[in-house]
């Protein structure tokens, strides 16, 4: 009997292993849109190409990994996610007005959502990461990532198009300074 053992103890360690093997292309599978490289942002002929050095030298590490990598910042962090003063919401890696805050709204997700964007001003494209169909936004000029576009925003569009504030800056109607995200 004990010269059975080790052998089921191979075919057990081999099954799991199989097993683990399985899981962890899975979980990578998921977990692959954060690890995007910073070309990966700029899929596509944009006005604005730069290099991954010169986008980290214009950008904060924070803008960087959102703009260039699609990640998202935490939620309720973005000083723009209560920001009600007249003005436009520009892309913080290009400085093109793309959001208007005759658009913006409290959406109670804690990042700053908007209901449209102004003309021209933005690209989506299909995101199918972390098992969902989702609608990714991205400046048209520089390809940089804002967020995700939802179907539970208010009218006249319907759309809540939910963004990350680092990845904008914004500009007082006034013409008082410009307030990062």
């Amino acid at each position: 009997m004990s010269a059975r053992q080790p052998s089921r103890l191979n075919r057990r360690s081999l099954l799991l292993a199989g097993v683990a093997g399985a899981a962890a292309i899975g979980v990578s599978a998921v977990f692959r849109p954060f690890a995007r490289s910073a070309s990966a942002a700029a899929d596509g002929d944009f006005e604005v190409t730069l290099s991954e050095g010169e986008w980290k030298e214009r950008l904060s590490d924070e803008q960087f990994a959102v703009l260039r990598e699609e990640a998202t910042e935490r939620a309720f962090t973005s000083p723009l996610n209560k920001n009600y003063a007249e003005g436009l919401y520009h892309c913080a890696g290009c400085d093109l007005p793309v959001y208007s805050s005759e658009t913006k709204y409290d959406s109670g997700t804690g990042w700053p959502s908007f209901w449209d964007s102004l003309p021209d001003a933005i690209g989506t494209k299909e995101d199918n990461s972390l098992f969902m169909r989702r609608t990714e936004v991205h400046c048209r000029r520089c390809g940089g990532h804002f967020g995700h576009i939802f179907d539970d925003g208010p009218d006249p569009t319907g759309k809540r198009h939910c963004l990350n504030g680092v990845a904008l800056t914004f500009v007082p109607a006034s013409g008082e300074t410009a307030t990062a995200g």
